[in-house]
C-alpha cells in the first residue's frame, strides 16, 4: 500500500489503513483540507468542479469527495466520467473556485487520486499543496452548519463545451482532416478517453473509428502507462495496413501516443515535437505569445531543434505540469508539455490535453498530406532511455543523488530538479518520482544502444553508492 503526498495531489493505493493507502479517511482529510484552503483563498467563490476517470474505485471515491465538499459548505458541479482537461476547462467555464479529479493518470488499476486545481483550472503550485497539507495535518477544518451545507449538481454538458472550444481554434482545420477521410483506430485503455476521443473524431469529420478497449468499465485492458511495451492490441491492428494512425491515450485523456500506419510507434516524446513543429510555423499572429517552448529536463532535445529552426527559443522546467505551465507564462511560450505525450496549448489553456493535441496533429497531418511515419521522419532523431529503480525506506536519495553529483562534477550539470548530467550531445536525469516511490533514471542520445548503455552506467553508479552505503 502506498500514499503519496506530492506536486501531483494526493495519489495513493486502494485499502490498507488510514496513512498507508487512499482510504475513504485519506478521502476525506484531505478533501477536506483542499475545501478549506479553498474557502481562505475565494471566500467569494462557493463552486468547486469535480470529475474522474474510469477507473474501479472512481464512483467510491467521487461519492466521498461531492459529500466532504458539501459538508464543508461548497457547492459541488459534478461531471462524472470525464478528462483531466476537460475539469480544467469547467473550473474556469463555472466560475468556480477550483477542481478536484479523481484519477491516478498513468497509474495502475489500484491506484487513485486528487488532483487538485485552483481558480484558474491550473494545478496548484508546491506552497499551496504545502498549505493544503498543513490544514491537514492539523485537522484545521471547520464543517457548515445545517443551512450552510454546499449543494450538489451533475452537468454532462462540458465534454461537449470542450469539444466545440477545440473546433474553434484558428489552428484546427476541420475540413482538411475530413477531406483526407482518415482511418483511424483509438485505445483508450477502457477509461473515459473510450468517451471523448471518438467524439472528437467524430466533430472533426473521421468517419472510419476503429474502438479498442474503449469502454468506460476501469477494467483496464493492458498497464494504462501509453508506452510501447503496453500497446501491443494496437500495434497489432495498425499492422495489418488498413489504418492510417493510431491513438492512444491514458485514464484521464492528458496524455496522448500515436502510432503510424506501419504499425510503428510515432514516439510518445515526437507527439509534443509535430505538434509545436505545427503550431510554430502557423501561429506566428497568437497574440501575447512568443515562438518560444517549453518541455522539462526529461524531455526529449528534439524540441529545441525544432524551436530553434523556426526562430525560438526553448526552456527546459522542472518535472512536473505545474513547473512546466510557471516556465511557460514567464516566457510567453506558444506551445509546451512534457515529453509523455503532454501537450499544453495555451491558446485553449494551461494545462495537458490530449484532445487538443488529436485535433492539432491530425491538421498537421491532413496539411502534410503524406503518412504519419513519413511526416516522424521530418524530425531529427534522437532516442531516451528510460529506466527506474525501486527504492526501499533505508535509501537516502538525496545522499545518492549528491555523490553521482560529485563523481560527474567535470560535466554541465543543472539541479533545478534532480540531478542532469550532459556528455556532449548525450544527457542523463535522475530524480525521485513525485508520484511513485523510484528514482527515474531517463538518458538520450542519438541512437537507442548509446543512451540504454549511458543509463547503465549510470545505474550502476547508483548501485554502487547505494552498496557502500549499507
Amino acid at each position: 500500500m502506498a500514499l503519496i503526498k506530492s506536486i501531483s495531489g494526493i495519489r495513493g493505493t486502494i485499502g490498507g489503513r488510514s496513512g498507508d493507502g487512499l482510504t475513504p479517511l485519506d478521502v476525506v482529510k484531505f478533501t477536506a483540507a483542499f475545501g478549506q484552503w479553498l474557502r481562505q483563498r475565494n471566500p467569494t467563490r462557493q463552486t468547486v468542479v469535480i470529475g474522474r476517470d474510469g477507473r474501479l474505485s472512481g464512483e467510491m471515491v467521487s461519492k466521498l469527495v461531492a459529500a466532504t465538499l458539501q459538508g464543508i459548505g461548497l457547492n459541488v458541479i459534478d461531471l462524472g466520467l470525464s478528462t483531466t482537461p476537460t475539469v480544467e476547462l469547467a473550473v474556469t467555464g463555472e466560475g468556480a473556485s477550483g477542481g478536484i479529479i479523481l484519477t491516478a493518470s498513468h497509474n495502475p488499476i489500484q491506484w487513485n487520486a486528487l488532483k487538485l486545481l485552483n481558480e484558474t483550472g491550473e494545478f496548484i503550485s508546491a506552497q499551496d499543496g504545502a498549505d493544503v497539507l498543513d490544514i491537514a495535518d492539523a485537522d484545521a477544518f471547520d464543517f457548515a452548519e445545517i443551512r450552510k451545507l454546499g449543494s450538489y449538481q451533475t452537468d454532462n454538458t462540458w465534454l461537449q463545451k470542450h469539444i466545440d472550444q477545440i473546433l474553434a481554434l484558428s489552428l484546427v482545420d476541420r475540413d482538411a482532416i475530413a477531406a483526407r477521410n482518415f482511418r483511424v483506430v483509438v485505445d483508450a485503455v477502457n477509461s473515459t478517453g473510450g468517451l471523448a476521443v471518438p467524439l472528437l473524431l467524430e466533430a472533426l469529420g473521421v468517419e472510419q473509428i476503429t474502438k479498442l478497449h474503449c469502454e468506460p468499465t476501469g477494467n483496464f485492458a493492458h498497464n494504462p502507462e501509453p508506452l510501447p511495451e503496453n500497446l501491443r492490441d494496437i500495434i497489432k491492428e495498425m499492422e495489418k495496413g488498413s489504418a492510417d494512425l493510431g491513438i492512444v491515450v491514458d485514464p484521464d485523456v492528458d496524455r496522448l501516443a500515436l502510432i503510424c500506419e506501419d504499425g510503428s510507434p510515432f514516439g510518445e516524446e515526437y507527439t509534443l515535437v509535430a505538434v509545436a513543429d505545427y503550431v510554430l510555423k502557423n501561429g506566428k499572429d497568437t497574440p501575447g505569445l512568443s515562438g518560444n517552448t517549453v518541455s522539462n529536463l526529461s524531455s526529449t532535445v528534439a524540441l529545441r531543434d525544432v524551436t530553434q529552426r523556426h526562430g525560438g527559443q526553448h526552456f527546459a522546467s522542472a518535472v512536473g505540469e505545474v513547473n512546466v505551465v510557471e516556465m511557460m507564462k514567464a516566457n510567453n511560450a506558444r506551445i509546451g508539455g512534457e515529453g509523455n505525450g503532454g501537450i499544453i496549448y495555451p491558446e485553449l489553456h494551461y494545462g495537458r490535453d490530449a484532445l487538443v493535441g488529436i485535433a492539432l496533429f491530425l491538421t498537421h497531418l491532413a496539411r502534410f498530406g503524406k503518412s504519419a511515419s513519413m511526416l516522424r521522419r521530418t524530425y531529427p532523431n534522437y532516442y531516451i532511455s528510460k529506466n527506474k529503480i525501486e527504492l526501499t525506506p533505508d535509501i537516502d536519495v538525496d545522499a545518492v543523488l549528491e555523490r553521482i553529483k560529485a563523481k560527474y562534477a567535470r560535466n554541465p550539470i543543472n539541479t533545478i530538479d534532480g540531478v542532469k548530467i550532459e556528455f556532449n550531445k548525450e544527457w542523463v536525469h535522475l530524480r525521485k518520482s513525485n508520484t511513485e516511490p523510484i528514482i527515474r533514471i531517463y538518458s538520450e542520445s542519438e541512437t537507442l544502444a548509446t543512451a540504454d548503455h549511458l543509463a547503465s552506467k549510470i545505474i550502476s553508479d547508483i548501485r554502487e553508492v547505494i552498496s557502500e552505503k549499507r
